[in-house]
Parts: C-alpha cells; structure tokens; sequence
C-alpha cells in the first residue's frame, strides 16, 4: 500500500496542524485580559496611548479661565497627566523662560513674545486668535461709546503696560487712529485692567474681547470696529528643556484638535 498523500489529504493534514497550532494562541491572547486590535493597540483608545506626565504649562494671563477648563477636560481624557499652569504677561513668562525656569509648554498671547525665545522652544503652533474691546462698568455709567472717547480727561482709563501683548495692541490701535489716551495707571496683565474696571478703581480700559466675557456679570463690552481693531495670536510651543517633551506635545497638539478648539471657540477664541 502505497503511503503517498493525494493532494486533497496533504490539504486536509495542513488545516488540521494549523487549526492545532492556533488553539495555543489563542489561549494565550484571552488570559492577559485585554482586547487587542489588528494593529495592536488596547481597546482604550489613542488617549491611554498619549505620554503621561505631571505637565507644566506658562501660559498667558488672558488665558486665565480657558485653560482651567481645557485642563480639566485634557486631565479627564488623559488619565495619568497632570497640568499645572502658571499664567501671567506674556514678557513675564519669557523673562521666566530665558532664566531657565523647568517648565514644559509655553502659550503666549503674541508671536514677537514667542520669538524672544525661539532657541529654547520647538516650532510654535497659533492656537487661537483674540480682539481688544473696550471694558466698562456694568451698565456703561460714562456711556463710552467707541475709542475716541477713552481721550475724555474726565475718564479714568487703564491699559496695560506697553511691554505687555495687550498693551502692545492697545498702543496700535490708539495711534492708528491718532487718539492720545492717559491711563490712571499701566497694569503688568491684561487681568490686572480688568480687575480694575471691575472693582471700579477705573472707569474704562481695553482689555481682550474674552476677558470682558469672563467678567460679563461686572463688566460691559463695547465692540471696536475691525477697521480699528487689532488681532491678537496665540502661538504655542514645547520647551526644549522639557523632561517630558513627549507629553508636552501631544498636550500642544490636543490644543488643537476639535476639542480642544471648541472649548477655546466656546470661551469666545477666535480660530487660528
């Protein structure tokens, strides 16, 4: 008897030693307890994937109220990474960078900020853009109407030092409509204005259009035509000094994806 197999058993012998040789994989791919994909990622999703890290962020003071909120919502979908964010001028956290101070991120509220220290930071990204509106007490008691009027001798006016982004943008469009202003006082933040419209310590001063949104409940907001305007961008980056340069990038990225976007749209940002 000859013991030669015909073709069709040789294929019959195959698929048995296959199927036999599976059942131990198998086995072993169901006792780790987790689901694996055909690229072989876990079922958790890209988030559990991200570098995980306690983050620190210097981020510009209009950034105040936005970034609790993103940071919130990037801790809860990046479990394991912490945020802490340190929020002033933007020249006051170039000054930090410049003297090495350990950070991870850095969000400025202009590119020339941004710029001073280039050589310490990754290529930025513009994450969101802002405008200058001008901020009144709560009902417009002066009846501030446009920019002309904060010349009135009678108002006290606060702006923001000129070394400060929103200073800077203030000055620009002050000059560019040829209207001599003299602040009360010139404030290290774009908050620190804020605050002083709100307490009432002055009667108007130009502020970003996202801070007097902050503030809706003890502030007005008195539009300024784009003609006259002056837009603010937010460029962010990575410091080269980071430990955890991995996960300081992929918290950079999320700031712009959709939903790091919208938060930033929801907070009155404008796209960048």
């Amino acid at each position: 008897m000859s013991l030669a197999l015909t073709p069709a058993r040789r294929r019959t012998a195959a698929a048995a030693l296959t199927a036999a040789l599976l059942v131990p994989l198998a086995a072993c791919s169901s006792n780790d307890g987790t689901k694996k994909d055909t690229a072989g990622s876990t079922a958790s999703g890209s988030a559990s994937a991200a570098p995980k890290a306690d983050l620190t962020v210097l981020a510009a003071a209009s950034l105040t109220d936005v970034f609790k909120t993103a940071g919130a919502a990037y801790e809860k979908s990046h479990p394991g990474t912490k945020l802490t964010f340190s929020f002033a001028g933007s020249q006051e956290l170039v000054a930090q960078v410049s003297q090495g101070s350990p950070a991870d991120v850095l969000v400025t509220a202009d590119t020339k900020s941004m710029d001073k220290v280039k050589a310490d930071t990754s290529a930025p990204t513009v994450i969101a853009r802002n405008r200058l509106v001008i901020a009144t007490g709560k009902g417009n008691p002066f009846k501030v109407d446009e920019l002309k009027d904060l010349a009135d001798t009678k108002l006290k006016v606060v702006l923001a030092a000129p070394e400060v982004p929103a200073g800077k943008y203030s000055k620009k469009v002050l000059d560019a409509q040829k209207i001599t202003v003299k602040p009360v006082s010139q404030e290290p933040n774009v908050r620190a204005v804020l605050s002083k419209v709100e307490l009432g310590e002055a009667d108007a001063g130009l502020v970003y259009k996202t801070d007097a949104e902050s503030a809706k409940d003890k502030v007005d907001a008195v539009e300024i035509p784009d003609a006259q305007n002056a837009i603010a961008q937010y460029p962010a980056a990575t410091l080269k000094e980071s430990k955890n340069s991995e996960a300081a990038a992929a918290f950079v990225a999320w700031l712009s994806s959709p939903e790091g976007q919208k938060i930033l749209q929801d907070a009155g940002f404008q796209k960048p």
